[in-house]
């Protein structure tokens, strides 16, 4: 039976959600809506000022028309740790209700404070013949999880999951088109306000996880401390501007220097995640990056990206397996939002993964 649920990405700059009619077959598109956030409610993709996001939202569901208020919540700041671990192989339910113990030494605050997760990678044998699981595990601090919570019960709305931001890039992303030979491995980059998500899989099974606290909003920022202008008239002069292809080439005049130290510090952080990754002991080849998020718009940095890294890189397009509903956004409109669309649906899209 279809049911219908909301994906919520709850952006430093601002909220947006995806309403998605989940059944057999392609997921439907049913509606998406955005609305701008009072700069400071959220910092660094963590809600300080739950009242200020709680209006947000319940304005975002006004002006979308959401049909319903069963939501989904995506969670990915620096209160979030992802790491690779190795653990004494055992049945799922036995590992989730020992997880605390097992993993108090790789998670760096208490066990108590955070909410735990994993997802199985595979199983092998030690050089001690022992029968071991690899996972990716993931910690959440619980404050910070709970503040987001709130925010969302704020608005009268009811949550029915929280789940890791970097898990739903993968869901929405992952070997969509359809023309990748997935004989390699996959970077996902979403790119948002400030912060961007890096997952690296294999035919849809992450391999690696890192949420970089930086992203399109640093380098309006850098404008607008550069020239003395608002956040908005910079915004526009980034957007207009765009990165040079080259390094070095749009230097000539204060907003090209702006966005070229700020632009290329980030592509340096996504490169040097890749490289980290490669640098891991059964890493598979990294075949191609798919660009995501916000931030992704800025012209140039796929060009430069695909410069620092030699690989293919291309947008996203995760609109291209979903069907559309009766969205009320014209043509123009979905493809302007498409790069903005990865994470609320891959949010919803969770529920009946």
């Amino acid at each position: 039976m279809a049911s219908r649920v909301v994906g919520l990405d709850i952006g430093t700059s601002g909220v947006r959600a995806a309403e998605l009619t989940l059944g057999k077959g392609t997921a439907t598109l049913e509606r998406f809506g955005q609305v701008a956030l009072p700069a400071g409610a959220v910092r660094d993709g963590e809600v300080v000022d739950t009242d200020a996001v709680g209006a947000a939202i319940k304005q975002l569901w006004a002006q979308a028309k959401f049909s319903t208020k069963k939501v989904v919540v995506g969670v990915a700041n620096q209160k979030v740790v992802v790491r690779q671990v190795d653990l004494p192989w055992m049945p799922e339910g036995e590992l989730r209700k020992a997880l605390a113990f097992q993993v108090q030494d790789y998670v760096p605050m208490p066990v108590d404070q955070a909410i735990l997760d994993f997802h199985p990678l595979e199983e092998f044998t030690n050089d001690a013949g022992a029968r071991m699981l690899r996972v990716l595990l993931v910690a959440a601090a619980r404050d910070m999880v709970g503040s987001a919570i709130d925010a969302v019960a704020k608005a009268g709305l009811q949550p029915h999951m929280v789940d890791l931001t970097s898990f739903a890039v993968l869901r929405s992303l992952a070997l969509e088109g359809g023309a990748f030979e997935a004989t390699g491995a996959e970077a996902l980059v979403d790119v948002g306000a400030n912060v961007t998500n890096v997952v690296i899989h294999q035919n849809g099974t992450p391999r690696f996880v890192r949420i970089l606290m930086m992203g399109g909003g640093d380098i309006t920022d850098a404008v607008a401390e550069r020239l003395g202008v608002p956040a908005e008239q910079a915004e526009a002069i980034k957007q207009e501007s765009g990165m040079s292809a080259v390094p070095g080439a749009g230097e000539s005049s204060p907003a090209g220097r702006a966005i070229e130290g700020t632009a290329n510090a980030f592509v340096e952080e996504v490169r040097g995640s890749l490289d980290y990754y490669m640098a891991q002991p059964g890493a598979v080849r990294i075949d191609r990056v798919v660009l995501s998020g916000g931030g992704s718009r800025l012209a140039g940095l796929a060009d430069r990206l695909a410069t620092a890294t030699r690989l293919q890189v291309q947008a996203a397009r995760p609109l291209s397996t979903l069907k559309l509903g009766k969205t009320g956004l014209t043509d123009d409109q979905l493809a302007y939002v498409e790069p903005m669309v990865a994470v609320p649906v891959g949010l919803a899209m969770g529920v009946s993964s």
